[in-house]
């Protein structure tokens, strides 16, 4: 779920506005809650998995 369709019970605002405290940690939660394995990985990290899958890529392609 993300909190761009959510409202907050305290200010009956969208809690993406961030209008008072409750709504701003309600986001806060939610923007830590919802990134994934690939939010965490920095762009050298995703570009040493992406040469390793290319390299695993052309080892099964010269077995076979």
């Amino acid at each position: 779920m993300t909190y761009d369709r959510l409202v907050c019970a305290n200010c009956a605002a969208p809690v993406s506005e961030g209008r008072c405290p409750v709504c701003r940690a309600s986001r806060a939660q939610l923007q830590h809650q919802v990134g994934g394995f690939f939010t965490q990985l920095n762009p050298v990290m995703l570009v040493a998995l992406l040469i390793a899958l290319v390299a695993v890529g052309v080892l099964l392609h010269q077995v076979v």
